[in-house]
């Protein structure tokens, strides 16, 4: 069986095309500078907008949508540095920073511009190109500079970067009704209420009667039915942000839902 590929915390991104990938969830901490293109983000309470030359700070443990928009003609490209807590712990094991205050707040922090977070990310670009299994002390090294760089310039973020707690058990009911929308697997709604799926999937039914998927996709279709119907929007500029990856799914078990297709609404 061939060894798993190990990812490098060091990556690039470029589009030609508008993207809306990927599952909505930050699991780490990540550090990212904007080169070219808009990135549009939702954490479902703001909406943050990002242009060339802007920095940000994406907290672990946040659910967030995201859109990427190349400029006309032009390429999205954006840096990230992703911080592992393994690395996050063994750094704190060698500085001695530790977490004092926990500090709830956004998903997304926007940083303001720095001449050495540029000149960081400048030099970071040869590094993307590293296989992570075979560079990890260099790589490692460039992670460390990152974050010292970042509790130069912002020494609050030492409460969040060394903040190592695990979600606790939160009122389930409070926070589905306010997160359904977000395209997460159930294992990560589970997590993120302070459960084990087994006992996420156990407190939902008795709190729901209704098995999680089911309540998820019905909910999600219940607000698409509200928002075509009464604010006259088109099923292709609401199946994404309800939580569907796939317009012609999404189509598919409205009918079955409601009888109608979403444009006979």
């Amino acid at each position: 069986m061939p060894a798993e590929t190990k990812i490098s915390p060091i990556a690039y991104s470029c589009y030609v095309t508008r993207s809306r990938e990927g599952e909505q969830f930050i699991p780490e901490h990540v550090f990212t500078y904007q080169l070219s293109g808009t990135m549009i983000m939702n954490d479902g309470n703001k909406e943050y907008v990002f242009q060339p030359g802007d920095f940000r700070f994406g907290r672990r443990n946040h659910l967030i949508k995201f859109n990427k928009l190349p400029p006309e003609g032009g390429e999205f490209k954006s840096f990230s540095v992703r911080f592992g807590q393994p690395f996050l712990r063994n750094l704190s094991i060698e500085t001695g920073y530790k977490a004092e205050n926990r500090i709830d707040g956004n998903a997304v922090l926007e940083l303001k511009p720095n001449a050495l977070y540029k000149s960081y990310f400048e030099s970071i670009e040869p590094y993307s190109e590293l296989k992570a299994e075979d560079n990890e002390p260099l790589i490692d090294l460039k992670l460390k500079e990152a974050a010292m760089l970042l509790l130069k310039i912002n020494p609050e973020l030492k409460e969040v970067l060394f903040d190592f707690s695990e979600p606790g058990k939160i009122d389930l009911e409070a926070f589905m009704n306010k997160n359904y929308h977000f395209n997460v697997g159930l294992e990560r709604f589970a997590y993120l209420t302070g459960r084990s799926l087994a006992t996420f999937k156990r407190d939902f039914e008795k709190l729901f009667h209704n098995t999680p998927s089911r309540w998820l996709q019905q909910r999600r279709l219940q607000e698409a039915y509200f928002l075509i119907k009464e604010k006259g929007k088109a099923a292709s500029d609401v199946y994404l942000d309800l939580g569907f990856e796939d317009l012609s799914h999404f189509s598919f078990v409205f009918k079955k839902q409601y009888g109608l297709a979403p444009s006979r609404i």
